[in-house]
């Protein structure tokens, strides 16, 4: 029993297979103004920057799983509110899950829809 229970837990402690991803040209994103209510769809081509009134969003890469062009969309962003120096925000969002790593922002939301095929 208990090397069974050995067993078991060697197999269990095996590191999981990272799903493969391929990068895309660039990528679209939702932006909502949480104020006016409109929402702008925004295509970005990866190293592009695109402003929305305050937001200036850089879209540095967009992947997507290999194999599965329509499948879930990765956006690595940086987002300046305005002249601050630091980012709003700066990373990977998720468009199967935008509130696992989200712009905390009062007025905007921002999110990735689709990773772009040409």
């Amino acid at each position: 029993m208990k090397a069974l229970l050995t067993a078991l837990a060697l197999v269990l402690a095996t590191p999981a297979v990272a799903q493969q991803a391929t990068t895309a040209p660039g990528g679209t994103l939702r932006v909502l103004d949480k104020i006016t209510g409109s929402t702008h769809d925004m295509e970005f081509r990866n190293g592009q920057t695109q402003s929305l009134g305050l937001l200036a969003i850089t879209m540095s890469e967009c992947r997507y799983p290999s194999g599965n062009r329509s499948g879930d969309a990765y956006a690595l962003l940086t987002i300046v509110y305005g002249n601050a120096a630091d980012p709003v925000f700066r990373g990977w969002m998720i468009a199967s899950a935008p509130a696992i790593n989200a712009l905390d922002h009062p007025r905007y939301d921002v999110w990735a829809l689709r990773c772009s095929s040409e």
